[in-house]
């Protein structure tokens, strides 16, 4: 519900705040259900087919979006990019928009929690991990309140950073977020100030799962020692270089594991394992099982 509220709230508070009507907004879903929140809350919804004259599309999807697979509603969605109707997600909508193949040449971007699965399954998209990316006819987000942060720019881009500024104000948000923000820095707040270069050390490691670089490599790109590589991860996270290396690895191949139909033998290769035994061994040393005990507890809790 927080993408949501922050995509509705911020056209309702820019026709407010300008005393004009800038945004009309409707509600559509593949068909004329009400739909319900997880949360419980219900929206009453009309037609996805009935939806006409339109400036924009935002699709908001719940976690389950990979598996979405109606066929008239991508057909729909392909239509209105014909007709040169904007077409954007918040959070795991990106999910549809990739499926019917309308992020193939655009930068885009997904919740952190997604980009592993996401990466896997369309491995031909440019995914940042940014909070929210604006391409052309294409805007998609992170979820949470980087949606607010995007309808804050598309406002900013359409009616002025004045009244943009003026809705942040309302929200209490202290700035608009760009899309060079990156997701998850809140645990690295703290190095914003007094360590910007391991920030630089920990993006090289993300971006370089599946073929991990050398810590040397990573010490050449980012002008620093190994020596001083190791003195910043052991003062500030409290482990060696590798460890956090090794961490990072395991926690994306975990996303595969448990989101995914892939053998554990192709996600060792996803996540730079030389051999799948010794995949395994770290596996079950960093979570405490293997990954087929863990992805077999894990189907049963969600069956129950």
């Amino acid at each position: 519900m927080i993408p949501f509220s922050c995509v509705v709230d911020s056209m309702r508070t820019a026709n407010r705040l300008s005393e004009g009507r800038l945004y009309q907004w409707h509600f559509f879903a593949p068909d004329s259900e009400p739909v319900s929140s997880s949360s419980g809350i219900t929206v009453p919804t009309r037609p996805l087919n009935q939806a006409k004259n339109l400036a924009t599309l935002l699709i908001c999807a719940p976690n389950t979006a990979q598996y979405f697979d109606h066929p008239g509603t991508l057909k729909f969605l392909k239509s209105l990019d014909k007709q040169e109707v904007n077409l954007g997600s918040v959070s795991s909508g990106s999910f549809i928009l990739a499926k019917a193949s309308l992020l193939d040449h655009c930068r885009c971007t997904i919740h952190w929690e997604n980009i592993p699965v996401f990466k896997e399954i369309y491995p031909h998209l440019d995914v940042a991990f940014s909070l929210y990316e604006i391409d052309n006819r294409r805007f998609t987000c992170s979820g949470g309140t980087a949606a607010l942060d995007m309808m804050l720019k598309l406002i900013e881009n359409q009616y002025g950073r004045v009244l943009a500024q003026k809705i942040s104000q309302q929200f209490h948000h202290d700035r608009i977020r760009t899309t060079n923000d990156s997701q998850q820095m809140a645990d690295r707040i703290d190095l914003a100030m007094s360590a910007p270069k391991l920030i630089d050390v920990i993006h090289l490691m993300e971006s370089n799962i599946e073929i991990p670089l050398s810590l040397p490599t990573i010490a050449d790109q980012c002008s620093l020692s190994l020596r001083q590589i190791e003195r910043l991860f052991h003062k500030y996270r409290d482990v060696t270089p590798s460890q956090y290396y090794l961490s990072l690895r395991l926690s994306y191949a975990r996303q595969l594991l448990l989101n995914t139909n892939n053998s554990v033998i192709d996600i060792s290769i996803a996540t730079g394992f030389e051999t799948q035994s010794y995949f395994t061994a770290c596996y079950r040393k960093y979570f405490g099982s293997s990954p087929r005990s863990h992805r077999s507890q894990v189907a049963t809790e969600r069956q129950g």
